[in-house]
């Protein structure tokens, strides 16, 4: 099979369970697009893969970095490319799997970044939030607010140069990629969101979150994901902890939400609703999309 194979979607859809699948089938291996999965020792918080959940599957980027150290979204569009290379040239399928919209993109479009001026990860922030940001810095701006990708790199250049960019960037698609999206109703991503947390409290988040509090590190990789953060407030006796965790399932939520419209208004991306009742339906009805394309 001659394509990249794109999953992605909300937190806690299902991306991970389908990934496993799609990669036996189509003789796979799995990239990963979180951001925050590439850092040793983020694991339950990232909601990272387990090895025995693997079953056997190649996967890339998961686990490369300390937290102490900066990885950028040049970083990863480096890595990406080189893993996709990589996988294509045994002959195999590369498929990139994660939540990190602006990763994907990177990766996988002609963008003329420099590693000067890539320093930022703006995935978090809603369209509208950006702009904000960015009409602060250039009031008279002829960017559009849906145009996501000049914002973010006008931005990125204003805070490494603390100069106006002039320049474009082009958008166009390096590789022969189908765009698969898992999707599912409100009421029932928040209950599964909801659950993830507290499966996550179970699992040992709060012991996880207590070691890193304990090292004092306070660095991007640290406090970027949804719950360690959150936790660190328990820890000095600022909030109770049954606030703090009402608190993580309200950031998740709301993070889907930003990841719903990221996602629309910038890939074209084929949305699947998903059986929870009958996973293998939705699994085989991607594979039957895919293989007519």
């Amino acid at each position: 099979m001659n394509k990249v194979i794109v999953i992605t979607g909300p937190t806690s859809v299902g991306k991970t369970k389908l990934s496993i699948a799609l990669a036996k089938h189509y003789n796979g291996e799995i990239i990963n697009a979180d951001s925050t999965q590439v850092y040793i020792g983020l694991d339950i918080a990232t909601a990272k893969i387990k090895e025995s959940e693997k079953e056997g599957i190649k996967h890339h980027l998961i686990d490369i970095k300390n937290i102490n150290e900066e990885y950028t979204v040049f970083d990863y569009q480096l890595d990406a490319r080189k893993a996709i290379k990589d996988i294509e040239g045994l002959n195999k399928t590369p498929i990139i799997v994660g939540g990190t919209g602006l990763y994907i993109k990177a990766a996988l479009y002609d963008y003329k970044f420099n590693e000067e001026n890539i320093k930022y990860d703006y995935s978090n922030y809603s369209n509208e939030e950006l702009y904000n940001k960015w009409l602060t810095i250039c009031p008279k701006t002829l960017i559009h607010i849906n145009n996501r990708k000049r914002v973010e790199r006008a931005i990125s250049y204003f805070e490494t140069t603390g100069k106006i960019i002039t320049d474009e960037i082009t958008t166009n698609l390096l590789y022969d990629t189908v765009f698969i999206g898992l999707t599912t109703n409100r009421k029932t991503l928040y209950d599964k969101i909801n659950k993830r947390v507290d499966d996550m409290i179970e699992n040992g988040l709060i012991e996880e979150a207590k070691k890193l509090y304990e090292t004092n590190n306070r660095s991007r990789a640290v406090m970027t994901p949804i719950g360690y953060k959150e936790l660190f407030d328990y820890f000095d006796n600022l909030v109770t902890l049954d606030n703090t965790i009402d608190l993580i399932k309200q950031k998740s939520r709301r993070y889907a939400k930003k990841q719903y419209t990221w996602f629309n208004n910038q890939m074209d991306i084929n949305w699947f609703d998903v059986n929870y009742d009958n996973f293998n339906e939705t699994i085989n009805q991607i594979i039957n999309y895919i293989d007519k394309i």
